[in-house]
């Protein structure tokens, strides 16, 4: 096309008429004859142009191209939702006139991929000739037809084919320059086109109320597929760009560079639907093109042609040319040396703001455009200042501060896609199709309505009709016409009457052939049946979905017709209450539902609930955890409907192995959510904080008693002051289950989930942390088990609501001391056999009765200060504590090394003796007479356990088998050699037709 013509003339490889700069020039292309082929690449013919093929069979292409002598076979879909129907170019002339002309027909605009390469995309043209973008991979070719032969194209493409260039876009030379993008400042004022104050309290006015229906429609109890969004576009052209690319040409380039836009848009890395669609393209005059342009001053351009942009605005929302966004491409060298685009930042659907200044370059000019349109969108450049994302610019995001973006190695950064996540939804504009207008009814042959006589004179003038002379040609072959003045010299265009013309009684032209229509050869596009009645409930209690469908059959799409958009099923939450059995987990069912059957390393397992922690988008894959070896499989299933996403969810619940979000109201994509204590929509004003800390002394071996969390609590959190050899452990008071760290398991970092709710347990050096979100569903009592004598420390924290705050008087803390006090209960014992002194005890006391309580009740009040007196006054001499040393370690390593000492309280007696007394006459704190040591692990080697069976039984496939670090006592050791290898392939003899080879589910990873 124009760009073509541009770098040939560089190259001398032929001569054009006009002045066209030489800036840009090739340094490698290569001259091919692309040719039209079936599906597995036979050839048909060397035509290539949409005029010149058969038009009952032009919404799937296929094309044979030779690229840099690598021969690609080309599969190309017709892109039919690029140009809005009804869409117009107009042309504003010198002197205010204008003049109307309907657009390209947009039946040659295809996208696809080349069919024996991986990782490839394809967006072309094929209205006269090929022309467009192939990627392959890291590389990006553009071809384009070497001569543009107009109407007369079909005759000379015949036989051999049409010369077309193919080029690398790494071969365009381009100036050094520093190709930066500037986004409008985000506060700017767009000149003086209006009062843009008022402006935008009107819009946000507007927005508010659309708000609130987007509100109203997202708590609809349906499923509904990623929102389609569709940009409609009115695409303003200076003259530098038209003459560039001359009045002949324009049309069919730039249909071409926007279907590559759109097709930039479609990559999976937005993270969004967006169609860019075309409803309008005005082409300016010489001096409309320079009054908008102010060389050198971006700011200036930008204002004016947002201002040019809004001025040409529809007054009316429904109608058909109404633009959501403005795109404006020039030549003109608007900013410094190398500026390719300027836009406001978050301008979408705004009547000022929505619309961008872009320096139009070729096909490359795809990118900025996509860039530039990001800004509007509410996109900042990645890296700084704009965002985080500066590690993703070399690898070509779109949004990179310099474009570098191609199509070898483009997509969307995370950043890019957090943004307009971020912007999208507020985009009202975008959410009408402008495909389901209600246009004018069209027959659906244009031919019904226009006999053989007046196509004629539409071909050659008036007086004209068809001719008649001659009786023995196919009228439907082609349309030959006469004047009566000399009815025997007959004319034609070479082209067969438009399909539906009436070429004899009850028949009509279709695709060449006079014939009677039938149903079943006219296009007929699909549409919905009626929905269907709600199926039963996926669940009989506990929160479950229901289900009702609809079918494409009202008609069924027949003979290239479209196919129906949208969902085929919605969805409705039922059986909400409560399961009347205690303490069931939807997810822990489904996986203790395996253990009859499945068997992993040859052996059966207990199968426990796993939450992936990995991605959002596992969180409905069904995972679970070996009780016996900790390994982790993935079933290869998704959950069953209704079971909870996450266990930090309590209402989000799996659909159709998609996470739907529920509020806590019951409603589907409501934003209502629980306060600390669970009402929910509350705002925390019925909630009690529970804190304390609590000590205790290890008096014997085995699990000791410390606290009894209760039912209901919510967000508790336990904590060691320090590090201890004692273990901490959880027991479900309901069931008895030892749920965490009983005897059996070594007490390092995991989550462990309980009938539905998930425990976190974190061992740092002994320094334990136990924390969930609860609710807690059952009562759980935080037990010791305890190695040693030395004292244990705790604090712990958690929120009730204050309904439940009776049920944990007897034997936890509150925060609200109001109704508890020290009292006084007696006096100590003595604190030695002779000079000692007794103190007064306070216990705690319950205001309303009188009644002593748990002293931990008193402990956020402040303790009275206690009042000594003398007792057992005869002389004597101080008692003290005398250590002895430290014996050798019992472990050279492991986790039960301690070493002891002797601690004794002597007291000294006449001549210098001492003799030995009880510790409690000794006044200091006893000196510490066991110590943990040796602590680390001890060295062992690796153990292998056989190999699995093969897991197919034909053909390639693995096997698995268990490889453990163990030392000689059985427990966790530290090996040193390199792993053994877990996995290993196998082949067994080759899997004939018949054959269906069975897999097992794969093993996450083992957590040896």
């Amino acid at each position: 096309i124009g760009l073509l013509s541009r770098f040939l003339v560089a190259c001398g490889l032929f001569d054009m008429v006009g002045n066209i700069p030489k800036s840009h020039v090739l340094r490698e292309y290569g001259v091919v004859r692309p040719v039209n082929t079936d599906a597995e690449g036979r050839f048909l013919s060397g035509a290539v142009s949409a005029p010149q093929l058969d038009s009952q069979h032009r919404e799937t292409l296929f094309y044979n191209v030779t690229v840099f002598g690598r021969e690609l076979h080309l599969h190309l879909r017709l892109n039919s939702r690029l140009v809005a129907p009804g869409a117009k170019v107009e042309w504003h002339e010198e002197g205010n006139q204008t003049r109307y002309e309907p657009l390209l027909e947009s039946d040659c605009f295809y996208v696809g991929e080349v069919t024996n390469v991986r990782d490839t995309s394809v967006a072309l043209s094929n209205c006269d000739g090929l022309a467009g973008m192939i990627r392959m991979g890291r590389e990006e070719f553009f071809i384009e037809p070497l001569e543009h032969r107009g109407g007369g194209a079909g005759e000379e493409e015949g036989g051999d084919g049409r010369h077309h260039i193919v080029y690398r876009s790494s071969a365009i030379k381009r100036p050094h320059v520093n190709q930066t993008v500037d986004s409008y400042p985000q506060g700017s004022v767009l000149g003086g086109l209006m009062d843009l104050q008022a402006l935008s309290s009107g819009v946000q006015q507007q927005h508010h109320k659309l708000n609130q229906t987007r509100r109203a429609r997202a708590r609809r109890q349906a499923h509904e597929e990623p929102e389609l969004f569709n940009m409609e576009v009115l695409l303003g052209v200076d003259y530098s760009v038209v003459h560039f690319h001359g009045r002949e040409n324009i049309q069919k380039y730039l249909l071409t560079l926007m279907n590559i836009v759109n097709e930039i848009y479609q990559d999976g890395t937005l993270g969004a639907h967006i169609n860019v669609v075309l409803v309008r393209i005005i082409m300016l005059c010489p001096a409309k093109s320079l009054s908008l342009i102010e060389l050198g001053n971006p700011s200036q351009s930008l204002e004016n042609v947002c201002r040019w942009a809004f001025l040409q605005q529809k007054e009316d929302r429904g109608d058909a040319e109404y633009h959501d966004h403005a795109i404006f491409l020039t030549r003109q060298e608007f900013g410094p040396s190398g500026m390719q685009g300027y836009a406001p930042v978050t301008g979408m659907c705004h009547p000022v703001r929505s619309c961008t200044l872009n320096h139009e370059d070729g096909f490359s000019s795809a990118f900025v455009v996509a860039h530039e349109t990001g800004h509007v969108l509410g996109m900042e450049h990645d890296g700084p200042p704009g965002n985080e994302c500066g590690d993703e610019v070399p690898m070509g995001s779109i949004m990179a501060p310099l474009v570098q973006a191609a199509f070898h190695r483009f997509h969307w950064s995370r950043c890019s896609q957090e943004e307009l996540n971020k912007y999208l939804n507020s985009y009202d504009c975008l959410r009408d199709d402008p495909f389901d207008h209600d246009w004018p009814a069209l027959p659906q042959l244009p031919g019904i309505h226009y006999s053989m006589d007046e196509q004629c004179r539409f071909d050659f003038g008036a007086g004209y009709t068809m001719c008649t002379a001659y009786s023995t040609y196919d009228p439907c072959t082609q349309l030959w016409c006469s004047h009566p003045d000399n009815p025997f010299f007959c004319k034609t265009k070479k082209g067969p009457p438009i399909d539906g013309t009436t070429c004899a009684a009850g028949k009509h032209c279709f695709k060449g052939y006079c014939m009677k229509l039938t149903p079943d050869i006219l296009r007929q596009d699909g549409a919905w049946g009626q929905w269907s009645n709600f199926g039963s409930c996926s669940r009989t209690c506990g929160g479950g979905v229901r289900f009702r469908t609809r079918q494409c059959d009202n008609p069924i799409p027949a003979n290239g017709g479209r196919t129906c958009y949208g969902n085929s099923y919605e969805f409705q939450l039922c059986n909400l209450e409560e399961c009347s059995k205690p303490l069931v987990d939807f997810r822990e069912e489904q996986c203790k539902m395996w253990e009859p059957y499945f068997e992993y390393d040859n052996t059966k397992h207990h199968w426990l609930p796993y939450e992936h922690p990995d991605s959002k988008s596992t969180r409905c894959e069904l995972y679970c955890q070996s009780k016996e070896t900790g390994d982790v499989v993935a079933m290869n299933r998704m959950v069953h409907d209704g079971t909870r996403c996450s266990y930090k969810d309590s209402y989000s619940i799996c659909v159709r192995g998609d996470c739907e979000h529920v509020g806590c109201d019951n409603q589907i994509a409501s934003d209502m959510q629980e306060d600390k204590c669970g009402i929910c929509g509350g705002d925390n004003s019925s909630c009690k904080i529970i804190k304390g800390n609590f000590t205790r002394s290890a008096k014997k071996e085995g699990f000791l008693k410390i606290l009894e969390i209760p039912q209901g609590a919510r967000h508790l959190l336990i904590q060691e002051f320090k590090a201890t050899p004692h273990i901490l452990a959880v027991k479900n008071q309901a069931t008895g289950h030892l749920f965490l760290n009983d005897e059996n398991e070594f007490p390092e970092s995991r989550t462990v989930i309980e009938k539905g709710v998930e425990w976190e347990y974190h061992n740092n050096d002994d320094m334990e942390t136990i924390q969930t979100t609860g609710p807690l569903r059952y009562t759980v009592l935080v037990m010791m088990r305890s190695h040693g004598d030395s004292k244990v420390t705790l604090s712990y924290k958690y929120f009730l609501h204050e309904e439940l705050q009776s049920s944990i008087e007897n034997n936890l803390v509150q925060e609200d001391t109001a109704y508890f006090e020290w009292a006084l209960k007696k006096w100590s014992h003595c604190s030695r056999p002779c000079g000692g002194k007794q103190y007064t005890r306070f216990g705690c006391r319950r205001k309303s009765d009188g009644k002593m309580v748990h002293r931990t009740l008193c402990v956020n009040i402040d303790k009275p200060r206690a009042i000594s007196r003398n007792c057992s006054q005869k002389e004597c001499s101080q008692p003290v504590w005398i250590t002895g040393d430290w014996q050798e370690c019992s472990s050279s390593c492991g986790k039960t090394g301690y070493q002891t000492r002797s601690v004794l309280c002597l007291q000294p007696i006449a001549g210098g003796d001492q003799r030995t007394i009880h510790s409690k006459y000794c006044n200091d704190d006893r000196p510490e007479g066991r110590r943990p040591c040796n602590r680390q692990l001890c060295f062992a080697k690796w153990e292998v356990g056989p190999w699995s069976q093969c897991s197919v039984t034909c053909g390639n496939g693995t096997q698995e088998r268990q490889v453990l670090c163990n030392s000689s006592d059985n427990s966790v050791g530290l090996c040193v050699e390199t792993k053994p290898i877990t996995l290993r392939t196998c082949q067994l003899v080759p899997c004939t037709g018949l054959d269906c080879p069975i897999r097992k589910p794969n093993l996450l990873n083992s957590s040896t």
